[in-house]
């Protein structure tokens, strides 16, 4: 588990190319310090296992599946990831729930700025945007950023100037994919809530009986 907050930026510095897979060697100085084989880093928002430990970088293995759903496919040598290390349980939560585990990526639609801050707006496909709301929380290369706005097809977020500083988002120029993690506790609502749709349909369509999980039922609960 993660919190968005990024500790340092990392460069690629290898990429060795399997048949559908690749590894990956990533420079680093903060993420190494305690850190041992196995354990997970996330890596612009995409948890890896790390698999080797040298003395400037760590090494991790990219599964196919990752690879189709990531910007991973798009890296090149020389590359600035985010990186942050899984979160302690004795450490401050200063981001959101990130589980880097990627829903989809988006593309950078536009990227203008307004005084202090810099808006960065990112067309993304329906399926990550139902799970989207105005300030809510979403991982943008492993960045907990606020949903600032959102649109049909995209959504925008303002960058403050350390977020500027200390992440990779602005090294990418508009057109450039980005890794997206939608809220998780938003993605178990927006489950639970379907799920217990499709079963009123399934119940009702085989018995007269139908599921008794709706708004008023989760007020009544507590959600």
């Amino acid at each position: 588990m993660f919190t968005g907050i990024v500790e340092e930026k990392g460069k690629i510095k290898s990429i060795q190319q399997g048949s559908k897979s690749i590894r990956l060697t990533i420079g680093a100085d903060i993420v190494l310090k305690g850190l041992k084989i196995g354990e997970s880093v996330a890596v612009s928002g995409v948890c890896l296992t790390v698999t080797d430990i040298y003395s400037d970088s760590f090494a991790s293995d990219v599964m196919p599946e990752t690879l189709r759903k990531t910007a991973f496919s798009n890296l090149k040598i020389g590359d600035i990831v985010n990186l942050e290390r899984a979160m302690r349980a004795d450490g401050r939560f200063g981001g959101h729930m990130v589980a880097g585990h990627i829903d989809g990526t988006g593309t950078i639609a536009d990227i203008k700025r307004e005084d202090n801050a810099v808006w960065v707006k990112i067309k993304a496909s329906p399926d990550i945007l139902k799970y989207v709301i105005d300030k809510g929380s979403i991982a943008i290369d492993g960045i907990s950023l606020t949903v600032a706005e959102i649109e049909k097809d995209y959504l925008s977020v303002s960058l403050i100037p350390l977020t500027i500083k200390e992440t990779s988002l602005l090294k990418k120029n508009i057109g450039d994919a980005v890794n997206l993690e939608c809220d998780l506790v938003g993605k178990y609502i927006y489950k639970f809530l379907n799920t217990g749709k499709e079963s009123s349909l399934a119940l009702a369509s085989s018995s007269e009986s139908s599921s008794k999980i709706d708004i008023d039922f989760l007020k009544k609960h507590g959600f």
